[in-house]
């Protein structure tokens, strides 16, 4: 029938992990068949020294600011990292191109399958059609004035479009972030995502918060960089998070990411809100990206306490020096070691895979097994 049986040092079966008394039986495609035990594997099982692991998914990145490696220093914090942004990605094609592929190359050879991707132009179009991953594009919506978000909710529907005419992975508007969506847009993507998978990033700095409830703070200066004084948003008094959230009421599937500054009380009132109103909320952690800009760990072990679905994601190379899900697995067990490998490994397999809605394959790592250590 074609199937092959594998084991190595260490199996985890997308639940579980094992030493190396079982045995994984799979398919030509790299999907699982069973898991057995090693002494009812009988002949030709092939050894894989180290981790045999569904594949990786990487739930959020941004493949179109890869030429940015190096370019904006570490901790920054969020705002003037923003500005640096906005002020350096324009470059040319053949650069671009060059840094995407390296990239998805590297993404590649961590033993990602998958990934969320960030897109707020075709630039990855082509590359991405041609890499052999599955891409979730989350054509991210940038709209901060009323006025102008029917004619952008436009322009990023074109955008959207061509990834889908073109074959290029799953895409679905996606709104930035609280600071960058006006009410108008937040609706508007509301009325166009009834029962999509949608992205946004969630209180990533305190100043997101402490904009809708005074109105003042670091985004203001962002907002100099487009002509705009003052706060274009309204002042709500609650987190910035209370104040977006109930725009969605259409079951959307919404990753939540970042989540660095998102205190407990605004954790659990999120997920009340979603059990009341049919969404479904998943929380990424891009940790070594939190580290690089804010210098500050995101409160996983809350999240778990309070039973949110988890993933994980690298952002981009703007934010981090490795876009490897292994890296960001290695650190969240370093830096957290209350949780247990076997939850951290499904968080960056299983958990991930059913948040894009795919099904996984598998692969073998032993440098991941030398990043982290024997945990079993």
């Amino acid at each position: 029938m074609g199937y092959e049986k594998v084991q190595g040092d260490h199996l985890f079966d997308g639940q579980q992990l094992w030493g190396s008394e079982k045995v994984l039986i799979r398919d030509r495609q790299g999907r699982k068949v069973d898991v057995i035990e090693r002494k009812d594997a009988g002949d030709d099982v092939l050894f894989a020294p180290g981790l045999i692991t569904p594949g990786f998914v990487n739930a959020h990145c941004h493949v179109e600011l890869s030429h940015l490696k190096d370019a904006v220093p570490q901790h920054t914090g969020l705002v003037p990292f923003l500005q640096q942004v906005v002020t350096k990605r324009e470059s040319n094609d053949e650069q671009k191109n060059r840094c995407m592929a390296e990239a998805i190359q590297e993404m590649k050879e961590d033993g990602i399958i998958a990934v969320g991707d960030i897109c707020n132009t075709t630039d990855s179009l082509e590359l991405k059609r041609q890499s052999g991953l599955h891409w979730q594009n989350f054509i991210e919506v940038l709209s901060i004035t009323d006025a102008s978000a029917r004619e952008r909710l436009t322009h990023y529907e074109s955008v959207m479009n061509a990834f889908t005419d073109m074959q290029a992975g799953r895409s679905s508007l996606s709104p930035h972030a609280s600071y960058t969506v006006s009410r108008t847009a937040f609706e508007l993507i509301n009325e166009s995502t009834e029962g999509k998978l949608i992205s946004i990033h969630n209180q990533e700095t305190p100043a997101e918060d402490h904009l809708y409830e005074t109105g003042k703070g670091d985004f203001l200066n962002l907002y100099k960089l487009f002509g705009i004084e003052g706060s274009p948003f309204k002042v709500t008094g609650k987190s910035s998070i209370r104040s977006y959230l109930p725009y969605f009421n259409k079951g959307q599937k919404i990753v939540l990411v970042h989540n660095t500054f998102m205190p407990v009380e605004d954790i659990q009132w999120a997920n009340e809100y979603a059990d009341k109103t049919g969404l479904s909320l998943v929380y990424c952690f891009c940790l070594n990206a939190n580290l690089y800009i804010e210098n500050k760990q995101p409160p996983i072990e809350l999240c778990v306490k309070n039973n949110c679905r988890i993933v994980i994601g690298t952002d981009s190379y703007s934010s981090n020096t490795e876009l490897k899900i292994s890296h960001e697995i290695a650190s969240i067990v370093s830096r957290y070691p209350s949780i247990p490998l076997a939850t951290i490994l499904k968080w960056a397999t299983t958990n991930g895979a059913e948040a894009l809605g795919i099904e996984s394959s598998w692969i073998t790592g032993s440098t991941l097994l030398d990043k982290l250590g024997d945990r079993s």
